[in-house]
C-alpha cells in the first residue's frame, strides 16, 4: 500500500483539523470513554474526528493520529491475522514518520498489557518512541524527558447512564464491578470481607478473565450466604444497578494509577474505596471529602468496616464535585494538545 506524503497544518480558512482515531465505530459493548471522546470533539467547531479503519489509518489524509490502546492494533484473532496485522501498523508508523504526522498517545496505562509476544513488544516499543505529545489522565502520570505532554482528566459519566434507572441503595453493600483480572485482587477481598461482622453484604459482578479465576472465587464466595456472585459480562443497566445499589463500591486493585471504574462509581453518587496513593489522594481532593476513600497496604476486614462506617456518617454532600470533567472541557483540551503536537511536528 502506498506511503502518500502530507505535511499537517492547523486549521485555517475553513479548514477543520482532521483527527484519526485509534479505535473503530463503536458497538455496544464498547468502552464509553471512548465514544463520549468521540462525540465530544466531533460537536467542537473546527475538528473532524474520524474512527479508525486500516484503509482510512494507511491512505486517507489527517492532522493527526491519536492512538488509545495500542496494543489493540497488534492483536488478532489468529496467528495470521495477527501477523498481517503487525504489518500493517510497522508501514502505519512509517507512514506516520514520514508524512510528519504526529502520533499523539492517551496514557491509560503505565506499562504494557501481559501476555504479548515478542516482537509485539518490539513494534510497540518502537512506535512508542516516535510519540509526539502524551495525553495523561492525572498529573501523577510519569511521561518522558523532554517529551511534549498534556494533562486532560478522565471525563465523567453522570449524562451516560442517567438513561439507565438506579437501583435502590442498601445499606452496609459493598460492590465490585468489571472485568475480573488477577490484578484486581478481588480475591482479596473475598477474604477481607469473610471477617466483617453483621449484616453487610457483597456484590461481585463481572467476567472472571480465567475459568480457574471463577473457580477460585467461587471457592472463596460458598461459605458466606452474604455473598452474592455474577460472573458474566455486565451490561450498562446491570453495572448502574449494581453500582448504585451499593453504599459503597470497593476496587483493591492491587496497582491502580487511572480507573474508568471509579468515575463510574462516582457519576453514580456512590463512594469508592481504592488503594492510598497520589493520584487516588488527588481526585479524593477534588470531588470532595467522603467519596474517595483509601486504605493502606493489604485490605483488611477493619478497612471495609471502616469505610461502610464512614459513608454511613453525616458531612458528605449530596454527590461529588464533577465539574472538572466534564466533556465539553475535555474535547477542548484534546484539539489544544493535538494543535501543539501538529506545531511541533512541523517545527521538526
Amino acid at each position: 500500500m502506498p506511503i502518500r506524503r502530507t505535511t499537517p497544518r492547523p486549521p485555517d480558512g475553513g479548514r477543520p483539523l482532521v483527527v484519526q482515531q485509534s479505535f473503530p465505530d463503536p458497538r455496544p459493548t464498547t468502552n464509553p470513554y471512548i465514544v463520549m471522546l468521540r462525540d465530544a470533539l466531533a460537536a467542537t467547531p473546527g475538528v473532524e474526528v474520524r474512527t479508525f479503519t486500516w484503509r482510512r489509518a494507511l491512505r486517507a489524509d489527517y492532522d493527526v493520529f491519536h492512538v488509545h490502546w495500542p496494543e489493540i492494533l497488534v492483536e488478532g484473532a489468529s496467528p495470521l491475522k495477527a501477523l498481517v496485522r503487525q504489518a500493517l501498523f510497522a508501514l502505519l508508523v512509517l507512514r506516520l514518520r514520514l508524512a510528519r504526522i504526529p502520533w499523539v498517545r492517551t496514557q491509560h496505562n503505565l506499562e504494557l498489557p501481559s501476555g504479548l509476544s515478542r516482537r509485539q513488544r518490539l513494534l510497540l516499543t518502537w512506535a512508542d518512541r516516535w510519540t509526539t505529545l502524551r495525553i495523561a489522565l492525572n498529573s501523577d502520570t510519569p511521561v518522558p524527558p523532554g517529551t511534549l505532554a498534556a494533562v486532560v482528566p478522565h471525563g465523567h459519566y453522570q449524562e451516560w447512564y442517567a438513561r439507565h434507572p438506579r437501583g435502590e441503595r442498601r445499606p452496609r453493600s459493598l460492590g465490585f464491578v468489571g472485568l475480573i483480572r488477577r490484578y484486581k485482587n478481588v480475591e482479596g477481598l473475598l477474604a477481607a470481607f469473610a471477617g466483617v461482622p453483621g449484616e453487610a453484604s457483597l456484590r461481585v459482578a463481572g467476567k472472571p478473565s480465567t475459568e480457574e479465576l471463577a473457580s477460585s472465587l467461587r471457592t472463596l464466595a460458598a461459605a458466606d450466604p452474604r455473598v452474592e456472585l455474577s460472573l458474566a459480562f455486565l451490561d450498562e443497566p446491570e453495572l448502574v444497578e449494581v453500582v448504585s445499589s451499593s453504599a459503597l463500591l470497593v476496587l483493591p486493585y492491587s496497582h491502580m494509577h487511572n480507573s474508568g471504574t471509579v468515575l463510574a462509581g462516582l457519576s453514580l453518587d456512590t463512594p469508592v474505596l481504592v488503594p492510598a496513593n497520589a493520584a487516588n489522594a488527588a481526585l479524593s481532593a477534588e470531588v470532595g471529602p467522603g467519596w474517595v476513600l483509601q486504605y493502606e497496604g493489604d485490605l483488611d476486614a477493619d478497612d471495609l468496616v471502616a469505610a461502610l462506617d464512614a459513608v454511613e456518617a453525616e458531612g458528605r454532600a449530596a454527590g461529588p464535585d464533577l465539574s472538572a470533567r466534564d466533556w465539553p472541557a475535555g474535547a477542548a483540551a484534546h484539539v489544544a494538545a493535538y494543535r501543539e503536537a501538529v506545531e511541533a511536528r512541523g517545527r521538526r
